[in-house]
C-alpha cells in the first residue's frame, strides 16, 4: 500500500511564504513523475507544477518565478516552495505521484491535500 503525506500548509499574509512537502510511503520499487495541484473553492484541480524522476520542472505561467518544485529521491519526498503568496495561491494543495510498486506496477497517487490560504 501507497501513501502519500503532505504537510506545511497554513495561513500566510500576502507576501509571505510557505514550504509544502509531500512524502510517499510504501511497498515503493521507484518513483516517475511528481506534481503538485491545487484546487480552489468552486474551481477545478489544476496542475501546479510537475518535477520528473531526473530533475526536470514544469511550472505553470502563474507561478513561474514565485514557486520551485524539487524532489528528495532519497526520501521519497516532493516539496512546493512557495514565495511573494498571493491571495489567488489560495487553495487546497494536493500532491501527485506516478509511483512504481511489486503488485500493481506503475500507478498514480493522490496526497489527501493541504490547505494554504493567503490572506491579511
Amino acid at each position: 500500500q501507497v501513501q502519500l503525506v503532505e504537510s506545511g500548509g497554513g495561513l500566510v499574509q500576502p507576501g509571505g511564504s510557505l514550504r509544502l512537502s509531500c512524502a510517499a510511503s510504501g511497498s515503493i520499487l521507484g518513483i516517475a513523475d511528481m506534481a503538485w495541484y491545487r484546487q480552489a473553492p468552486g474551481k477545478e484541480r489544476v496542475l501546479v507544477a510537475r518535477i520528473t524522476s531526473g530533475g526536470t520542472t514544469n511550472l505553470v505561467d502563474s507561478v513561474k518565478g514565485r514557486f520551485t518544485i524539487s524532489r528528495d529521491n532519497a526520501k521519497n519526498t516532493v516539496y512546493l516552495q512557495m514565495i511573494n503568496l498571493k491571495p489567488e495561491d489560495t487553495a487546497v494543495y494536493y500532491c501527485n505521484a506516478d509511483i512504481v510498486t511489486r503488485w500493481r506496477g506503475r500507478s498514480n497517487y493522490w496526497g489527501q491535500g493541504t490547505q494554504v490560504t493567503v490572506s491579511s
